[in-house]
């Protein structure tokens, strides 16, 4: 098989990719973020609520007393909060951090405007009482689990330098509660998120990744990290961003599936961008274990390691073979027949920026025997998948030779294929397969087998929907679809085509004697 590189270069515009660039063929996340941030709020949470009791009573005096910090008013407690007397600051302040942890209707806004927070945050400085700094951090950790104005109070109060210096207290629970709250900060947005690590919060994070690190304290500091890498327009800033990629590698290793999880969450973020920040996540050496996590039986690992692997493939050619050389295929081709119909839609997407590659990746395709479940998506898969299926076949005929497109009309893709012109559906969708229609016709007018084709497209349906899509109301649609008309299917524009183009098919290229025949 031919590399791209030793192609003619006249081929590339000629026929190979027919005036499309990369950017073109391949595409990123920019086109489907809004239903993949819909998808994301219960795939992995930005905020979260620490309702838990650690402190339940343990004798009867205790016992005692928690019931008295239930029954406080915020008046006592803002008042109480005012002491001088360590114990009464304790107790008071825990008894707000009990109201904030209630499980419904949290009186987040009311404790605001009591100016709880100020006062927290400056509890925050006592480190000579590592339990006050504690129920002070856990309070702000809630109150920063709320809505973006509740956020934004405990910025104002400056609990951002406060909380990052907490992440080195010598109390594991301290530092642990602070991680939450800063974890929660930066998942309001990409503005907390850049307040956060100008607060050099970053390494003083990756500190707290240790070896003798426990497994709850991990999950904590993992999920905070992935927020520090979240969000777009603009991205976390990568000069920072990039110390935390050997961290990350290192926990794509361990066992525990909420670990696993979140590391691939962050990867995908950071993927999710240039090729220069995809290849510093190339760099790290993560694409192997990323590529056998797409193995994983547990649907919250593989959801963010296959965006991860989409993400990557989005890249250069050179980018997308470290994904193939590690044994992606077979894992796709087996999300592609997936019960889950978000993880079938994702790997075709990821599939069709391979097909965006070169001939070489193509043919990989092809030997791995992608089609048959491509094209059975595009004939049974839902509406998102076949979409995404489309695009496959249609960057697959942009980029392949005519042997490669040859055999993907050998596979029947042009009944499902042309099942997808109909004019109810979405109109880019539309667009997507009249550009690969136009490329197989053309491919079959280079061979001298325009009219078999035609006929072919004209027994499945697809003629009747082309001159259907004449008077669509997209001027882009109706455009295409008379031009192809004209070109292909009226006895002129066949004569036409075939005088213009008889002698510039396949400069350079290896036909064997009779052509490939459809």
């Amino acid at each position: 098989m031919q590399s791209q590189e030793n192609v003619m270069p006249n081929r590339l515009k000629t026929f190979k990719n027919r005036g499309k660039d990369l950017e073109e063929m391949r595409r990123r996340r920019s086109e489907v973020n809004v239903e993949l941030r819909k998808a994301r709020k219960d795939e992995q949470l930005q905020k979260r609520r620490n309702i838990a009791l650690l402190d339940e009573p343990q004798s009867p005096l205790q016992e005692s007393n928690n019931r008295t910090q239930l029954n406080m008013s915020i008046e006592t407690i803002m008042s109480e909060m005012n002491s001088t007397d360590p114990q009464t600051l304790l107790n008071a302040t825990q008894a707000a951090r009990k109201m904030l942890s209630r499980e419904r209707d949290p009186p987040i806004d009311v404790m605001i405007q009591a100016g709880m927070v100020p006062k927290c945050v400056s509890f925050l400085s006592h480190f000579n009482n590592p339990t006050l700094q504690f129920e002070a951090a856990w309070a702000l950790t809630n109150v920063a689990s709320g809505s973006s104005e509740q956020t934004a109070v405990v910025i104002k109060a400056g609990g951002i330098p406060a909380l990052v210096a907490l992440l080195g207290s010598p109390s594991s629970n301290v530092a642990e509660q602070a991680v939450w709250a800063l974890g929660n900060i930066a998942g309001d947005g990409a503005g907390p998120r850049d307040m956060v690590l100008g607060a050099n919060a970053m390494p003083a994070l990756l500190e707290l990744i240790r070896p003798d690190t426990s497994v709850s304290s991990l999950r904590n500091i993992v999920w905070t990290l992935s927020n520090f890498c979240r969000n777009k327009n603009p991205c976390p800033p990568f000069e920072v961003i990039r110390s935390c990629l050997p961290f990350l590698n290192r926990l794509l290793h361990v066992s525990d599936p909420v670990i696993l999880a979140d590391a691939c969450w962050a990867l995908s973020y950071l993927t999710d961008g240039s090729n220069e920040k995809i290849e510093a996540v190339i760099r790290e050496g993560v694409v192997q274990q990323l590529t056998e996590l797409l193995g994983s039986s547990d649907i919250t690992v593989l959801t963010p390691a296959l965006r991860t692997v989409g993400n990557i493939v989005t890249g250069s050619d050179v980018q997308t073979e470290v994904v193939l050389q590690c044994g992606a295929l077979p894992h796709l081709k087996r999300l592609l027949q997936h019960s889950r119909g978000n993880l079938v839609k994702e790997a075709a997407w990821t599939l069709s920026n391979i097909a965006a590659g070169n001939v070489t990746q193509i043919q990989e395709l092809i030997n791995e025997g992608i089609l048959p479940p491509l094209i059975h998506i595009l004939a049974t898969g839902d509406v998102k998948a076949q979409k995404e299926a489309a695009w496959a076949v249609t960057n697959f005929t942009s980029g392949g030779t005519a042997e490669q497109i040859v055999t993907l009309v050998h596979h029947n893709i042009l009944q499902p294929f042309t099942a997808l012109l109909d004019s109810s559906k979405d109109w880019k969708t539309v667009m997507v397969v009249l550009d690969g229609i136009k490329n197989i016709l053309e491919t079959a007018d280079k061979l001298g087998e325009l009219e078999k084709v035609a006929i072919m497209i004209e027994e499945c349906g697809g003629l009747d929907k082309i001159e259907e899509l004449q008077s669509h109301e997209n001027q882009q649609v109706y455009k295409k679809a008379v031009s192809l008309i004209d070109t292909y299917f009226s006895e002129e524009g066949a004569q036409d085509q075939n005088e213009n183009e008889e002698e510039a098919a396949f400069p350079g290229a290896s036909v064997p004697n009779g052509g490939f025949q459809f």
